[in-house]
């Protein structure tokens, strides 16, 4: 039988770490599944990559190919070292069958070495070849008005072993930022019987231009003039349904935070939106305006920094 490097067949250098050795496997899948490949050999070379991924992501079945070594080279006339089975897998069970993979899904090769090991999956030989796609993940950037009301998206998806396409998403009301959306079988295709994969979206909310987000609470800041903190006013605040009468008490300082409750996202749990009062001091650009400041300080007297001993 010929030797295997499963390295070479993956564009692995040997000592590759695991997670070369995931992305190595995603992007030649995509490249040589049957299904999408217009290569003429895509089938056998599908096998290979599959065969070569079965052993070089298990660490176990791993370590015991690398003690081959690295001397062997692909093609050339292989016969495994006496007691192969024996040493490595020991027992009365780990006689070697190659009818445990009589369906060829995986080469002789494959077979004289790892063929006891799995004797148990006889009755499922083809196992490594039904597999479950590989998932994708993408992100998609909606605004807070979206993520409060629910929306409809086209995204475009390109690449992949299903290749460029388009998909309409509907965006629930209440998503908050980071939260994945899952598009059951949208991702890649399976092997064989396998199931494809899924598609899974995240979340990410653009930039408003005066509201934050914070999981599903909402924040803003509120400026207010110096006598609707003082006598205390009813105003206009906006939120992401409508414009919310606030309350403001009378004798509210700058930093003071009040609640809308229920005025968030609407998600399993409604967020509440916080007001952050900020006090801004009109200008006295002309005399009048400075005059009454004037008055204002001869008239009331008062000392912010009286805690700090000024």
């Amino acid at each position: 039988m010929q030797y295997k490097d499963y390295y070479a067949i993956m564009g692995l250098k040997r000592e590759a770490a695991p997670e070369e050795i995931k992305q190595a496997y995603r992007k030649l899948a995509r490249k040589y599944h049957p299904d999408v490949s217009k290569e003429k050999d895509a089938e056998e070379r599908f096998k290979e990559v599959n065969e070569a991924y079965e052993v070089l992501k298990d660490s176990e079945k791993r370590k015991q190919y690398d003690q081959l070594g690295a001397n062997w080279r692909a093609g050339e006339e292989f016969r495994a070292p006496p007691d192969w089975q024996q040493q490595h897998w020991g027992g009365q069970g780990a006689r070697f069958e190659t009818e445990d993979f009589a369906g060829g899904d995986f080469s002789d090769f494959f077979s004289s070495l790892f063929g006891g090991r799995f004797r148990q999956q006889a009755h499922s030989h083809q196992a490594g070849f039904n597999r479950r796609g590989e998932d994708l993940q993408s992100k998609i950037t909606i605004s807070l008005e979206e993520a409060y009301a629910g929306t409809m998206r086209a995204i475009q998806l390109s690449g992949g072993a299903k290749g460029a396409r388009e998909l309409k998403v509907k965006i629930p009301a209440g998503v908050i930022q980071g939260q994945q959306i899952r598009l059951s079988g949208q991702g890649n295709p399976g092997m064989g019987k396998g199931e494809p994969g899924n598609l899974y979206l995240e979340i990410n909310l653009k930039p408003h231009p005066f509201l934050q987000a914070d999981k599903a609470d909402i924040y803003l800041t509120l400026p207010v003039t110096p006598w609707e903190a003082a006598l205390g006013a009813t105003v206009a605040v906006p939120t992401l349904g409508s414009k919310v009468d606030l309350k403001i008490p009378a004798g509210s300082q700058s930093g003071q935070k009040l609640r809308l409750k229920g005025r968030g996202l609407p998600a399993k749990t409604p967020g509440d939106q916080y007001i952050t009062l900020q006090v801004m001091l009109p200008p006295a650009n002309t005399p009048a305006q400075r005059e009454l400041y004037e008055q204002m300080a001869q008239q009331m007297p008062f000392n912010p920094r009286e805690r700090l001993g000024g």
